[in-house]
């Protein structure tokens, strides 16, 4: 029987996580993008648990995908001021089987919208990914901003407003 748990990670956490996300970023990393997460150390996961809330989802006993959601990111604060998701990362045996979506939709629902109060959430992403944008648009983000890096080639900021849970259809 499956269980699965979502909770804060903690420090004890680190090691585990950074398996996870390396695994999970390795197309990234084969795609050339210099995401963050891809390139993590122990230092990074550990700052990152440390700084923010890190969240992962637990199955059995092992974390088999995780999601940070941090206060307002300072550079995008004009742009749009509400908490940024990051270092979202499925373990590679459980993609494609809604490990990701559940974990994010819990993230979204119960985190951003009731714990913090948050009217929307943002998140980043490469435009080159081959379905990263499309993955988040089909879950009602929507582009909001948009740069050209020099290493990752156009950067795309996307927000979703979050529907206030007495409007939730049971």
């Amino acid at each position: 029987m499956m269980s699965d748990i979502y909770r804060l990670a903690t420090l004890d956490d680190v090691e585990e996580l950074l398996g996870v996300i390396l695994r999970a970023y390795e197309t990234i990393r084969e795609l050339g993008i210099k995401f963050p997460a891809a390139y993590a150390d122990l230092e990074m996961v550990r700052d990152t648990v440390a700084s923010h809330e890190c969240y992962v989802l637990e199955r059995d006993g092992a974390i088999i995908a995780t999601v940070t959601i941090s206060k307002p990111v300072e550079q995008l604060k004009a742009i749009a001021d509400f908490p940024f998701i990051m270092k979202f990362a499925v373990e590679p045996a459980f993609k494609g089987l809604g490990v990701g979506n559940r974990l994010l939709t819990w993230l979204e629902e119960d985190i951003a919208r009731d714990k913090w109060k948050a009217k929307a959430v943002t998140l980043g992403t490469a435009e080159r990914h081959p379905w990263l944008v499309q993955m988040y648009e089909r879950r009602g983000y929507e582009r909001i901003y948009e740069v050209e890096t020099e290493d990752d080639g156009k950067m795309v900021l996307l927000k979703k407003q979050l529907a206030r849970s007495e409007q939730r259809v049971v």
